[in-house]
């Protein structure tokens, strides 16, 4: 974080990546941790927050900047929660919407050209078999999921509007090795494996997970809604760098520090960390929240981007054993749903049904 040093002292302090290397670390818990260091975040260097500027503090100066929750806060009238999908379950997310011009003129061109889609590699169930993949919207299969979460970033810069950006995500002023950048760094857009290959080494090195990887995704598509800046090849490392140093402290109780990830990335400072996270969070104006209709959006619509790319799941036939997982499962949630069910039918008795209700003799004392 920007001002904590909590987070930056020392790589053994690290709560994940020191158990991989045989230290315990006694740091505290992640969420306290995250609070703490949120909360005195707007106070250090830097153009800070409206709280921060505004010196609202507490009297006589003995306590830090006040912040408000999240929850508290009006959005400003051009961020209206329907027109940003990182925030509100029903509009469309970007990503997908700036794939399907690929997908169509795919679509058009093998049609035109008579172009047989080939051998059908997709299994698909039988009355014998039935095909299912390891990946749920609870439990996301992490390889298919950075997959898709990276082909999705590639569609962001390739299909992108201009290359509005800001210094701090800039590569040339703020380089990630010391590999001298070319000149020309801006002009060449990178491919999906290349974006796939930089995204792959963060999430094995740090040990995230896959729901992590959805909430990058989530922080990205806000970072570009609430900046009005595009993903391009000049600052798209920087950004997706930020978007998982965010989200795997978010959503890891035991999340990795940004000394872990200079250790990752050799030539990057823990100064340089620090900086370009304080400036995400300045322009995520601090929402951190992510609702589970929004991540359940974001998990589908990349299965369907998955589709509509050929990257399909792997799939595996049922086995008995999981076929009676799921029926538990499925069972336990219909008893749920049904005495849900039987309690609304109570509240909404008609009269008709008045003289079959039984009254309970009530106990006075």
């Amino acid at each position: 974080m920007g001002n904590t040093v909590t987070c930056c002292v020392s790589p053994d302090a690290s709560p994940k990546l020191g158990r991989a290397r045989g230290g315990a670390g006694g740091a505290a818990a992640g969420p306290e941790r995250w609070a703490d260091a949120y909360q005195a975040a707007p106070s250090g260097g830097g153009s800070g927050s409206a709280e921060a500027d505004s010196g609202d503090s507490e009297p006589g100066g003995g306590g830090g900047p006040h912040l408000q929750h999240i929850s508290d806060r009006e959005f400003p009238d051009d961020l209206a929660l329907e027109s940003n999908p990182s925030d509100h379950p029903r509009a469309s997310t970007i990503f997908l919407s700036k794939s399907q011009t690929d997908v169509r003129e795919k679509r058009k061109s093998n049609h035109i050209n008579h172009v047989s889609p080939g051998q059908l590699t997709k299994k698909y169930s039988s009355c014998s078999t039935i095909f299912i993949d390891d990946s749920t919207v609870s439990q996301p299969n992490l390889r298919s999921t950075i997959k898709c979460v990276t082909l999705a970033i590639f569609y962001h810069i390739k299909n992108r509007d201009s290359d509005r950006s800001l210094d701090i995500f800039d590569e040339k002023s703020h380089p990630l090795t010391r590999e001298e950048v070319p000149d020309d760094y801006y002009k060449h857009d990178p491919d999906h494996k290349h974006i796939y290959r930089f995204v792959r080494t963060l999430f094995s090195a740090a040990q995230l997970t896959a729901e992590c990887a959805i909430v990058t995704l989530v922080y990205l598509e806000r970072l570009l809604t609430y900046a009005e800046i595009d993903i391009c090849p000049s600052n798209w490392k920087r950004i997706v760098l930020g978007a998982i140093l965010l989200a795997s402290k978010v959503w890891d109780d035991q999340a990795v520090w940004n000394v872990d990830y200079c250790q990752i990335l050799k030539d990057i400072t823990v100064e340089d960390m620090n900086e370009m996270e304080r400036h995400f969070l300045e322009l995520l104006q601090f929402n951190i929240n992510v609702p589970a209709s929004v991540y359940a959006k974001y998990y589908f619509d990349l299965r369907s981007l998955a589709d509509d790319n050929n990257l399909s799941f792997l799939l595996e036939p049922l086995s008995k054993e999981r076929a009676q997982k799921l029926e538990a499962i499925s069972r336990l949630c219909e008893d749920k749903y049904k005495d849900l069910s039987k309690a609304a039918m109570r509240r909404s008795f008609s009269a008709d049904n008045l003289v079959g209700i039984r009254r309970s003799n009530a106990i006075l004392s």
